[in-house]
């Protein structure tokens, strides 16, 4: 029985030793921000809020974003109501363009694009057929022959066929401004409104699994930009501002940096203009 009461006496000190020292290998991470607008002297951020997180916010958006895959725009193009053609579809699915506006849209068809699609074929004949100023070629067949000499009739029409073909070669700009043509079927408004829907739902998952998955510890900084995060175990974790950027003068610095501490260790990180993330150049 004694020696019993001696065993557990010597569990329970050796478990009451080893505690304290557990936690004393957590450490902490002291940072200072600090961002410097155009042409003015570098300002402390303050009371601004900072998060310590296992994994980059970067790569968190990536996760929600994998979450949720972009929308299948070969499907999208599927479900076109029978008004789109086949050979309209196939266009667009070999292309991978739904959008019938603008330069890049143009740049996309081919002389053979052009004549083989019947929505293009239309609305580029109608574009050129009525310009008197041009030298358009003038078709030969007639409509009555369809009927009455339908063996005529086929031979003009693809000699015609042939004609504005080589046209098309031969005057590139005739094609210009046939997306005025192909306004009221143009799927690009559609497709766009989809893809947009999807944009705030990653962002939303992103910021919830930030504040909840990924979460080490919350701080906000002082007045001289300083912020404390202690109690925390050895490890990789990244010091970020999510998607939030603090506002100094004209700057507008967001962080996600990384930062790896050792047991019992207190990190210092200063965080500037320099290790900030840098903004994505804008769309022209």
């Amino acid at each position: 029985m004694k020696s019993a009461i001696r065993v557990a006496a010597f569990l329970l000190s050796s478990i009451i030793a080893i505690a304290p020292r557990a936690v004393a290998q957590n450490g902490s991470i002291v940072f200072v921000a600090r961002a410097t607008p155009s042409g003015g002297l570098e300002e402390p951020v303050r009371g601004f809020p900072f998060y310590l997180l296992s994994w980059s916010f970067e790569a968190i958006a990536k996760e929600a974003e994998a979450e949720d895959p972009k929308p299948d725009m070969n499907a999208f193009i599927e479900k076109l109501d029978s008004t789109y053609s086949p050979e309209l579809k196939a266009w667009m699915k070999k292309t991978q363009c739904v959008s019938f506006a603008g330069e890049d849209f143009i740049k996309k068809l081919t002389p053979t694009d052009v004549l083989a699609v019947p929505e293009f074929r239309k609305a580029y004949m109608d574009r050129n057929v009525g310009d008197q100023s041009a030298d358009f070629p003038k078709p030969k067949v007639k409509p009555s022959d369809q009927a009455k000499h339908p063996e005529k009739f086929d031979k003009l029409s693809a000699e015609y066929a042939d004609t504005v073909h080589h046209y098309v070669e031969q005057h590139p700009q005739s094609v210009d401004g046939i997306d005025l043509g192909l306004a009221d079927i143009d799927p690009g408004p559609k497709w766009n409104d989809l893809v947009g829907r999807r944009a705030p739902a990653i962002h939303h998952r992103a910021l919830d699994l930030a504040e909840s998955k990924y979460l080490i510890a919350r701080t906000e900084t002082d007045l001289q930009g300083q912020g404390f995060l202690r109690g925390i175990p050895p490890g990789t974790y990244w010091i970020s501002t999510l998607d939030v950027a603090a506002n100094v003068g004209d700057a507008r610095p967001r962080w996600d940096v990384s930062v790896t501490i050792g047991p019992g260790e207190t990190k210092y990180v200063a965080l500037s203009n320099v290790n900030s993330i840098k903004p994505a150049p804008a769309t022209p």
